[in-house]
């Protein structure tokens, strides 16, 4: 599992969502073992069809995914674009993208209870390891246009804005 996850950083999430494969400790996999013998003690599931479910959600994700450039000219068109930071609160009182939003309780439930289901926003993160999850929880719940900075907020200080402090956790 440990190579596919490589090839593909979504299998998870993707055998998570279809299958319910990988989420708690019960139906959990460990990086040495194979995908058909994760395949196989969930139901004998279809190793071909399986990996199939996951190219296609590495594909869905690629679609989710924003590049920091594409990210600056569209808040440059659309004013209406929100950033939604997911990181916690130290590291967000730390550094931000300006005119982004931390993520709390509150903020969760006025994006799911009040927000326009067509409202464009982005989810922001360190690195971008978490933020595809994060969108793919936006998408399932009708939301279509959530958006996934690609490298997080490191990409961004990288690639658009130096003035934003590189960090590294412990």
């Amino acid at each position: 599992m440990q190579k596919v996850l490589e090839v593909f950083p979504g299998a998870q999430r993707a055998l998570f969502r279809k299958y319910h494969i990988g989420g708690c400790s019960s139906c959990g996999f460990q990086p040495d073992e194979t995908l058909s013998g994760v395949c196989e003690r969930n139901g004998e599931l279809p190793v071909a069809e399986v990996l199939e479910q996951i190219r296609q959600s590495h594909d869905e994700d690629a679609r989710v995914l924003i590049e920091p450039s594409d990210l600056a000219k569209l808040r440059g068109k659309e004013a209406d674009v929100r950033l939604v930071d997911i990181r916690s609160r130290e590291e967000f009182e730390a550094v931000q993208i300006d005119g982004s939003s931390m993520l709390t309780q509150e903020l969760m439930q006025e994006i799911l209870g009040s927000w326009n289901n067509d409202q464009s926003f982005v989810i922001v993160d360190h690195l971008g390891g978490k933020c595809l999850d994060a969108a793919a929880y936006y998408i399932g719940h009708g939301m279509p246009n959530v958006r996934a900075l690609r490298g997080g907020i490191d990409a961004w200080s990288l690639e658009i804005d130096s003035s934003i402090r590189r960090y590294t956790l412990n």
